[in-house]
């Protein structure tokens, strides 16, 4: 099947295509193969795909004004391709700002000397909801706060930008690995051809991470995964992942705290834990701690914690460094903690507590994304040229209301990527959410969730927002 209709505009980098048509080096062999496919193929192709996720019932939950709704997550069958230059850069960038935002975390729970010297005011940090005083004067095992971050990167035409950083439950790494096991059954030989990096063996890397932070020192710590319970929009995931470490998936209701240690209820009796790979929200994980009403928690959790009888993975208050409002001073955080330049840069960003940055943003609604600061998922947030005159101005009297809730940015020109829309080829807007792993040391499997924004025109790339995912080929030297 041909190119011939495919759009290639100059103000979007297409991730196969240069300017003039022809295939990037690295996206050639693919480009070649999906040329000598029939259009019935590739249909094919696509079908089996789509039903590979169906058949192993890989859903996500859309959360609406009446009821949640379950859904398939979609997935296109034609790969996006990394070189090896290009992923070397994101990875070294990726460890670069985790490390900043650990030595971040560890310094605004102690001495705080980031605010201190000015590098970011108090209010944006103190102010944060994700803020947690239970967490002052706690210093995390090896100054690890974040073991398992989720950074979201774009690239347009000058290059790779950070868009943000998911630190507290960071979701989506069994989609990568999902998307990988359908797609490469479909193009075995094109990907034993291409020498496309593995990722299959992100499990075993994240055990062995899990294994690093945990408090007692043995060959085989005993691993938990908390998770909300099978209402959760991410269940899928929490079972996926359990299983791929080996270990227990619990919820609240199966752990208990005893004398500042954490046990797990089990046909046996109960069974010491020490390592906790959390996905509840800091709100719910402690009903002594956090929320007394929470039924999700385990009280007395963050008591053991604190007293270093259990790893929680990642710690409660990591989401100050993930805030959207404190994420525009990352940058300036990696010259300050580590006297180097950043590696991967910022989207410029308007924090509305800024008078200034306020007043432009309301000035500009209708070239900018606003966001909320503390919301994911692409909830809460205006894309400005694609809101209606009404919509801005319901939207602009939100954040008159609370300015410092709100961030803008401009509108990103993001890559786009070829996808197999009916039966023929059109450009789909992309990002990427590679996955980080910190224990004693830095991991980072070379692939990522790739998100694709599947409406024709569409910016926002989130499952809950109609977007869906592709394969990652990084290939090798």
């Amino acid at each position: 099947m041909d190119f011939d209709s495919y759009d290639l505009d100059p103000i979007f980098y297409d991730e196969m295509f240069l300017a003039d048509g022809s295939s990037r080096v690295a996206c050639r062999q693919l480009h070649e193969a999906l040329l000598d496919l029939s259009a019935e193929e590739l249909a094919s192709i696509q079908e089996r795909v789509t039903r590979s996720f169906s058949n192993e019932g890989i859903t996500f939950t859309v959360y609406g004004d009446a009821e949640a709704d379950e859904r398939i997550i979609p997935v296109d069958c034609v790969p996006r391709v990394l070189s090896n230059a290009d992923w070397r850069h994101l990875e070294s960038g990726l460890a670069q700002r985790l490390r900043t935002l650990n030595l971040f975390l560890e310094d605004v729970y102690d001495e705080a000397k980031v605010v201190a010297d000015g590098v970011i005011p108090a209010d944006v940090v103190y102010s944060c909801p994700q803020y947690r005083t239970q967490m002052r004067g706690f210093s995390a095992p090896n100054g690890t706060w974040v073991s398992i971050c989720g950074t979201d990167l774009i690239r347009t035409n000058d290059g790779f930008r950070v868009l943000e950083d998911n630190l507290r439950v960071p979701s989506g790494v069994s989609y990568m690995i999902a998307n990988r096991k359908a797609v490469k059954a479909r193009f075995r030989h094109l990907y034993r051809t291409s020498r496309v990096q593995d990722v299959e063996h992100y499990g075993s890397i994240l055990l062995e991470t899990l294994r690093e932070m945990s408090p007692r020192d043995h060959s085989s710590p005993s691993v938990a995964l908390l998770t909300p319970g099978v209402y959760n929009s991410a269940f899928y995931e929490h079972m996926f992942l359990a299983g791929e470490i080996g270990a227990y998936l619990v919820e609240g209701r199966d752990l208990l705290v005893d004398g500042g240690i954490v046990y797990m209820r089990t046909t046996k009796g109960l069974r010491r834990v020490d390592v906790i790979y959390r996905r509840v929200d800091d709100d719910f994980i402690d009903p002594l701690a956090f929320r007394p009403d929470s039924m999700l928690g385990v009280p007395g959790l963050l008591d053991a914690y604190k007293r270093g009888n259990v790893a929680l993975v990642n710690a409660p208050g990591t989401g100050v460094a993930d805030d959207k409002s404190v994420y525009a001073y990352v940058t300036d955080m990696v010259r300050y903690y580590l006297g180097e330049e950043p590696i991967l840069e910022n989207v410029e960003t308007f924090l509305c507590r800024r008078p200034e940055d306020l007043e432009y943003t309301l000035d500009n609604l209708e070239h900018l994304v606003v966001k909320r600061v503390g919301e994911s998922g692409g909830y809460g947030m205006l894309v400005g040229p694609h809101a209606t005159p009404r919509e801005r101005r319901e939207y602009a009297k939100q954040v008159r209301a609370d300015p410092a809730d709100f961030i803008s940015q401009p509108t990103l020109a993001l890559s786009r990527s070829p996808c197999l829309v009916g039966d023929r080829f059109e450009p789909r807007h992309v990002d990427l959410r590679p996955f980080v792993l910190c224990g004693r040391e830095t991991r980072i499997v070379p692939g990522a969730f790739c998100r694709v924004a599947l409406r024709r025109g569409s910016l926002v790339v989130n499952s809950s927002q109609g977007g869906g995912g592709k394969d990652l080929w990084v290939l090798e030297e």
